[in-house]
């Protein structure tokens, strides 16, 4: 059987930063031409960065992007490079669509291509489009029509964009059609808790259905709140792993293949209509050599490690590619803020994270002393700023009483870490949680102030178990456990009148998040939620409080998503709209 050696490279790409993606393909061309790479395979519009959005709708980027593919080409070829095929993602247009209603200006194409000898060897496009989730490719793109097919040292290797392999039909019984030895995925993948275990099932499902070996390459880094934990695989035929590259490192994976001799170039038509389009850049096997790259597997992570890596990575990619060098939080000694300041630490450390206490005349001695010790704990830049004084001010002027009164101190913080944001070019994050955001407590101009909010998508529930992940792993190194373990088993508060808890507004949180993943995460509807056993009264409370909060989830910074249905991206209900599930 024909020998390849084979590498998949899992890169950061930035959107819209084609001169810093291009030096990454090529640095890593080069990387696995050193390894003795016979091909070389990039993520889903590596070139470009991944998503686009609406960039994909400006002729401008379209053709700035194609440009630099040929480029990217040349300089590759220049460098000693250009005998290595390389098949990396971008964005391109449709030269032979005709403009029409219902298909996006331009006839963009979410696509791929091979580079090879200086050239753009073969182009094309993503066949099948998501609509779904965090995805909105039918707004941005047209659908490819061909089957890609690339000889290489007496292999066929056809070829697949990413949704490629999650619906059925398609280019995975075209690669059995055309006999291909090798299947190559470029994807882009966001992270979601337990993805990786469908993402694996798949991978081996599409590998028995196409009949050969299946190589899935994806991106890592961050992009607004989506996070990329790469976990490119390598399966057999059988679905057997031979190979799977570490989450949320950049990397190469290399390894030798054994793949069966291509036979007759295939030709015509292939499943779903697909125009098969074969390509011979070498057709000789090469001679037999000892094989010596095995690629191996990486060690999973535990789930809590993994949602708090991707937290870390999110948030830094946010701060790192828009231009940020610190964050500025507000300290309250509870568990959201904590959690928040342990994340921000581990993401850009510690000397580049300013805390600020702001204690008003109802924080108890507790909340000042846990967000001190926090900032000991961690060597974060820390200082304190009563606004007991601001807020006296605000009542001479307005004499506001109740719910008023408690809004008021949250947003007098909100103005306190803002004014120092200008001031000090800090970039301030807002620390509420996706069970207060789902339920609208939170403060609008108050902490809900923020350019980006690391736990956003994290239910409280799961803010205190990575809470306490994180302190084991801290004492496990060794290291002092970041977070004042009284910020953990103390009764959460807002501490805006005396002897305030969440529970006097809220539900408590176990109950409260079991709901919100009924109705949130899982779509379902009050009947079926009672039919769980929960009680109707608590059910009709909650889907009241989350559906009269949605315009405030609007009004919400970004922030990283872990979950399958984030707020902003995934969940997308009208502002004004009068039905309702509860009673």
């Amino acid at each position: 059987m024909p020998q390849l050696r084979l590498a998949l490279n899992q890169i950061d790409s930035t959107v819209g930063d084609l001169v810093t993606n291009s030096e990454a393909i090529l640095r890593w061309t080069r990387h696995a031409a050193d390894g003795g790479a016979h091909l070389v395979a990039f993520p889903e519009m590596a070139l470009t960065g991944y998503p686009v959005e609406d960039l994909a709708l400006r002729p401008s980027f379209v053709s700035a992007s194609r440009a630099a593919l040929e480029a990217l080409a040349a300089r590759l070829h220049a460098e000693g490079l250009g005998e290595i095929p390389v098949v990396v993602g971008y964005l391109d247009r449709s030269e032979k669509a005709k403009p029409r209603y219902g298909q996006p200006a331009g006839a963009p194409l979410n696509a791929a291509a091979v580079l090879h000898q200086g050239g753009v060897v073969l182009r094309f496009a993503k066949h099948h489009l998501p609509n779904y989730g965090v995805f909105d490719e039918y707004r941005y793109f047209t659908p490819g029509d061909t089957q890609p097919v690339i000889r290489v040292h007496g292999v066929d290797v056809a070829l697949a964009i990413c949704e490629d392999l999650w619906q059925e039909g398609g280019r995975v019984p075209a690669t059995r059609a055309v006999n291909a030895g090798l299947l190559i995925s470029l994807n882009a993948s966001p992270y979601e808790l337990n993805k990786h275990d469908t993402r694996l099932e798949l991978v081996r499902k599409r590998a028995q259905e196409a009949g050969c070996t299946l190589a899935y390459v994806a991106m890592i880094g961050g992009q607004d709140e989506l996070v990329f934990d790469g976990d490119s695989i390598v399966v057999d035929p059988a679905g057997e792993v031979l190979a799977r590259a570490p989450q949320f490192e950049e990397g190469c994976v290399l390894l030798d293949l054994d793949l069966p001799a291509a036979g007759p170039a295939p030709r015509g038509t292939a499943d779903d209509g697909l125009e098969i389009e074969h390509v011979i850049l070498s057709a000789e096997p090469l001679p037999r050599y000892e094989s010596r790259v095995l690629g191996g597997q990486a060690d999973r992570l535990g789930d809590d490690e993994e949602v708090y890596t991707a937290l870390v990575i999110g948030l830094r990619a946010y701060i790192a590619k828009n231009g940020f060098r610190t964050v500025l939080l507000g300290l309250s000694g509870g568990i959201d803020s904590a959690l928040s300041a342990a994340i921000a630490c581990d993401a850009l450390g510690s000397e580049h994270v300013y805390g600020v206490s702001m204690p008003s005349t109802y924080s108890s001695e507790h909340s000042v002393s846990d967000a001190a010790d926090l900032a000991r704990r961690t060597g974060l830049n820390y200082r304190t700023v009563p606004i007991a004084p601001m807020v006296d001010a605000y009542m001479a002027s307005l004499r506001l009483t109740g719910l008023a009164e408690e809004n008021l101190q949250a947003r007098v913080r909100g103005t306190t870490l803002m004014g120092i944001s200008n001031q000090e070019g800090h970039l301030v994050l807002a620390t509420g949680n996706k069970s207060e955001l789902a339920c609208g407590y939170s403060t609008l101009y108050g902490d809900a102030v923020g350019a980006f909010a690391p736990i956003k998508d994290v239910p409280k529930t799961s803010v205190f178990r990575l809470a306490r992940w994180r302190n084991e792993a801290a004492a496990q190194r060794g290291e002092t456990p970041p977070i004042p373990e009284n910020s953990i088993t103390k009764p959460p508060s807002a501490e805006l009148r005396p002897g305030q808890l969440d529970t006097d507004s809220l539900p408590e949180y176990a109950l409260l998040d079991q709901v919100l993943d009924l109705y949130v995460e899982q779509d379902l509807g009050r009947a079926q939620i009672i039919a769980r056993g929960l009680d109707p009264a608590l059910v009709d409370r909650i889907l009241r409080l989350v559906d009269t909060a949605e315009y405030k989830r609007r009004q919400y910074p970004p922030g990283t998503k872990i979950s399958l249905k984030a707020f902003g991206r995934d969940r997308r209900l009208p502002i004004t709209n009068r039905w309702r599930e509860h009673a």
